[in-house]
């Protein structure tokens, strides 16, 4: 049996009712089924035509916008803001709409229709099927927008720490935003088209099309953010890729000047270190002052010489 089914009248106000009928009276009546309902299959293969059927009892969807005779299929997703998982895990809603029928289905519980609901229950719901698509929609696309730009915040707060400390480390949660925004995008994607296909649609009658174009304007907007994240986020990751490449290249090349500087004299050290007879100085006690000193200039010179070259 569905979750719930209202019969909803122009003025906005709403009655429970448990006629699984398609239409009611009067209005439009309100379908909401979860996906894993046992009875969902045959109620719908019973009352709608096989196509908008099968779209609402698929498993697997993306965000669409198709008209059907004189109905209207249209899957959007949400942020998943239930407990089972992160908010980029989006939540999809399966529809079907005519002027006197709106079908609903989810698999995870979705806030958006819970507002709906409570709506309808404080007699301020949307007055007619189309009035309800958007009022869905609207909500949907509200707490994608909220999530995008916290998102964005805390991409705000990664540039921040760079500007002021310019050696700051990587931060752990880059990866992770990332894969955010990837994950967003991949939904919202398709969603901005369908959102863009509902306003071009007059199917179901009813309200002006001015919100749905508004919202698929949001919707557009809400990608063209994510984009710039995602290209905002590859800076900062290349950025400390880069400081950290910097970094080991001037390490290697202090290891490789101290290297160059001890090369000579450790060829002079192992040739005195022979233990072969005429070695030079082997009776005389200032030697050893004479080696070191000798040592010490071949070092400044090595030095000169590698300031001179450029080297250092």
């Amino acid at each position: 049996m569905p979750l719930y089914i209202y019969d909803i009248l122009s003025d906005g106000t709403a009655t429970p009712t448990t006629d699984t009928s398609p239409t009611g009276v009067s209005g439009y009546r309100w379908f909401h089924f979860d996906l894993k309902d046992p009875e969902l299959p045959q109620w719908a293969n019973a009352h709608l035509h096989p196509i908008p059927a099968g779209a609402l009892l698929q498993t697997e969807t993306r965000p669409r916008c198709d008209v059907h005779d004189d109905g209207l299929m249209l899957n959007l997703r949400g942020v998943n803001l239930n407990s089972d998982g992160p908010a980029d895990q989006m939540v999809a809603v399966r529809m079907w709409v005519t002027d006197q029928t709106v079908v609903t289905v989810r698999m995870r519980r979705v806030f958006a229709i819970e507002d709906i609901r409570k709506a309808l229950e404080a007699g301020t719901g949307p007055d007619s099927s189309a009035a309800f698509v958007e009022a869905l929609a609207s909500r949907l696309t509200e707490r994608v927008q909220n999530t995008v730009f916290e998102l964005a915040d805390q991409v705000d707060d990664l540039e921040d720490a760079i500007h002021d400390d310019d050696d700051a480390p990587l931060p752990d949660n880059l990866a992770e935003l990332r894969r955010t925004a990837i994950r967003l995008r991949r939904y919202l994607g398709p969603q901005r088209d369908a959102l863009m296909a509902l306003a071009a649609t007059d199917t179901p009658a009813g309200n002006s099309p001015l919100h749905r174009r508004e919202l698929a304007n949001l919707a557009m907007l809400t990608v063209e953010e994510l984009d710039s994240l995602q290209g905002r986020l590859t800076a900062i990751n290349d950025h400390h890729n880069a400081r950290a490449a910097e970094a080991q290249n001037r390490n290697s090349y202090i290891l490789s000047i101290v290297a160059a500087i001890f090369l000579p004299l450790g060829f002079i050290t192992g040739l005195f270190g022979v233990n072969v007879g005429g070695m030079p100085g082997v009776d005389n006690p200032a030697a050893f002052t004479i080696l070191c000193i000798s040592m010490a200039a071949v070092s400044v010179v090595s030095l000169v010489v590698m300031r001179w070259l450029k080297w250092i």
